[in-house]
């Protein structure tokens, strides 16, 4: 006995039974509080509870009680099985302090997994050798050197798809962009929906665009979407020269400030470059409501446009404009206004025609109309302004009358939208007064009908449970 404890091998005995139990006990409650607290370092102590400790001890026993000779096979398995676990437990703890916890922002959040991976392969692969090197005693050397002469010729082979490869990691890397964001990039225009290694993919509304990383790791791009913030549609309009540029300035704000993508608090601005040309900039939330901004804004202004008789793209013809269009028109909505084929050469003096497209503001709320529209064709929406938002509570169609209220003098207290294309009748105060004078049955169904569109919207915003002690309608 005392040359058992004389060798030593007798103590390793004794620490092995009662230190490994004691170490494992310790560790599994250690392994148990992390993952109370969904700790990332449960992982590698849990590895190390559950394989290195036990390898370890068996090495041991082996090495160091049994005195089982180095050279021994079974001693060499233990030991270089024992190495590789020593060696995964190193690079797991190094993964959860580095990248585990790493800040939103930090190089160390936005390194590309596939760096941490390859990293991870090659030291492993480096402790592999020096572990054959040194139990087995291999010379890796020659290993090495066929390596490293492989991958240059490999590399050398695949340098053009290599590129490609490391500029898309780099480009994960220092993430530039992010999926979401809208790119300005070799030409194409749009938002990204994949980044991957080899192409950024983007959606230009005509399809999605494949972008190599090579080419934006080698050109300037814009990043539309950063900072972020207010964004600007911009867009540049051509009108007559003869069209006064104060009028067309004043037309061109005025279809851009109506635009429900316009953001709020914010004015857009016009410029003139002379020659009958104007740069128009429209605040928005982002690039993602640009196109959609610009696709509503110029349609409306083709409307607006005509309207106001001004020449956009140098063209100011309106068919509606033709005295025949009016004629008819006056014959369409006779009913409405009680009229008689000898009336209609009267009412027609100062009457016109006017087009609206799908969801432009025919008569905004809080005004007093100084002009009536009779419906002639289309729909036309009215609705409540709550909240800066808009509920709906009736509808004009035809032979409906829009801007009631200037008969009694009061402001509008809902807006009116045209819900699709509509074309009005627009007949001026002198003329209505004169209709009212002469036909009191017209005067009644107004009073009517007000008094309806009033009930109307007060039921719908019951309905909702919203509170408004008036409400109006034009």
């Amino acid at each position: 006995m005392d040359d058992a404890f004389r060798d030593g091998w007798a103590w390793w005995v004794i620490g092995l039974a009662l230190g490994v139990p004691v170490l494992l006990v310790v560790l599994t409650e250690v392994v148990a509080a992390l993952s109370r607290r969904n700790s990332p370092f449960a992982k590698p102590l849990r590895m190390l509870r559950n394989w290195v400790v036990p390898a370890g001890a068996l090495f041991a026993l082996l090495a160091f009680a049994i005195q089982s000779p180095a050279e021994q096979v079974w001693t060499r398995v233990v030991a270089t099985v024992f190495g590789f676990l020593v060696i995964l437990v190193v690079l797991s703890s190094f993964n959860v302090a580095l990248f585990a916890n790493a800040k939103v922002g930090s190089w160390r959040e936005r390194i590309p997994t596939i760096f941490v991976e390859i990293a991870r392969l090659v030291l492993v692969g480096v402790g592999l050798a020096l572990l054959f090197s040194w139990v087995w005693d291999a010379d890796v050397g020659g290993l090495f050197t066929a390596l490293g002469v492989g991958s240059i010729v490999i590399g050398l082979a695949l340098q053009n798809a290599v590129g490609g490869v490391i500029s898309g990691l780099l480009l994960l890397f220092e993430q530039p962009f992010k999926i979401g964001d809208w790119l300005d990039a070799a030409g194409v225009r749009g938002r990204v929906v994949e980044v991957n290694w080899r192409a950024v993919h983007i959606e230009t509304g005509a399809g999605i665009q494949i972008v190599p990383n090579s080419n934006l790791s080698g050109a300037a791009f814009t990043n539309l979407s950063q900072p972020e913030g207010p964004h600007s549609a911009e867009t540049t309009v051509k009108f007559s020269t003869d069209d006064p540029p104060h009028e067309v300035m004043a037309l061109l704000i005025e279809v851009a400030d109506a635009l429900p993508t316009k953001l709020a608090g914010e004015q857009a601005t016009v410029d003139y470059a002379g020659a009958g040309s104007y740069a128009v900039s429209i605040p928005v939330a982002g690039p993602a409501d640009a196109a959609r901004t610009l696709s509503v804004y110029l349609s409306w202004l083709w409307y607006a446009a005509r309207r106001h008789r001004l020449a956009l793209d140098g063209d100011a013809t309106d068919p509606l404009a033709e005295p025949q269009r009016l004629e008819e028109a006056m014959r369409t909505v006779a009913p409405t206004l009680h009229l008689k084929d000898d009336d209609i050469e009267a009412v027609i003096t100062g009457a016109r025609l006017e087009r609206y497209g799908v969801g432009e503001t025919v008569l905004p709320s809080g005004v007093v109309p100084d002009e009536v529209r009779v419906v002639l064709s289309g729909r036309a929406v009215l609705a409540l302004e709550v909240d800066d938002g808009r509920v709906e509570f009736a509808a004009a169609e035809q032979g409906d009358l829009i801007g009631q209220t200037a008969l009694t003098r009061e402001r509008t207290q809902a807006v009116t939208v045209a819900g699709e294309i509509l074309t009005v009748v627009v007949l001026p105060m002198d003329t209505v007064d004169s209709l009212i004078r002469t036909r009191p049955r017209l005067a009644a169904e107004i009073g009517e009908s007000l008094e309806l569109k009033r009930s109307l919207a007060a039921a719908r915003m019951a309905e909702l449970g919203i509170a408004r002690s008036v409400i109006g309608e034009r």
